[in-house]
């Protein structure tokens, strides 16, 4: 049963399903000369929403059969289960509790068809000490070697270097950033700490924005 907040699945043709599908054609794009295998999914600041969006997101990149792994990476505050309806005993915190473990058996849940969620697990003392480690990069290339596309979330960037640490890992961030709600302050300030890091910065999503007039008749 689809999940009220997946709304590319109980509204699949809807506008708001269209458009994700504009953004999936231009990640794709944007990784034609370097592919994008993992892609981290995170707003400035601290944004209702930034989760469904990239849930959707993981739904859509898994049209046409493309295998999917949505890694919930925020280990403060996660949110992924609850809008999949998974349990959440164990996950990505879970992979660390044994560094000799080969990770063939990573914890993945079925969230839709062709998408796999991995959740956070039990929330560790400091992620940030998790996501920085070896260990941390070794889960990225267990992953991506089962996926066609691993998708991450994370607290918003400036508020804890979580973000920060993990955009430095993956082939490439994405921001969120909301209609009449994102400072644009925080924009610039995220912007600035992902270059920090070298993060590869492949463009920003807009939510909660006006539809045009013009879409509204087509899609009456």
């Amino acid at each position: 049963m689809a999940q009220p907040d997946l709304i590319t699945l109980t509204e699949p043709y809807s506008p708001v399903s269209e458009a994700f599908r504009t953004l999936r054609t231009n990640l794709e794009f944007s990784g034609l000369d370097h592919p994008l295998r993992s892609l981290l999914v995170v707003a400035p600041a601290i944004e209702p929403g930034a989760a469904k969006t990239l849930a959707n997101l993981a739904v859509i990149m898994a049209e046409g059969g493309r295998r999917v792994i949505l890694v919930d990476g925020d280990m403060r505050r996660p949110t992924l289960h609850e809008i999949f309806g998974l349990r959440n005993d164990v996950g990505l915190s879970s992979l660390f509790a044994n560094s000799t473990d080969n990770l063939t058996n990573l914890p993945l849940q079925a969230g839709t068809e062709h998408v796999q969620v991995l959740t956070s697990g039990p929330l560790p003392p400091n992620p940030s000490i998790l996501l920085g480690s070896a260990r941390m990069a070794a889960i990225i290339a267990a992953l991506t070697a089962q996926a066609d596309l691993v998708l991450f979330s994370a607290p918003p960037v400036i508020a804890v270097t979580d973000a920060a640490l993990l955009a430095a890992r993956v082939d490439g961030t994405l921001l969120i950033l909301r209609a009449r709600g994102t400072e644009r302050e925080h924009a610039r300030q995220a912007k600035a700490l992902l270059e920090k890091v070298n993060a590869r910065l492949v463009g920003a999503v807009l939510i909660d924005a006006d539809r045009d007039n013009i879409l509204k008749n087509y899609y009456k």
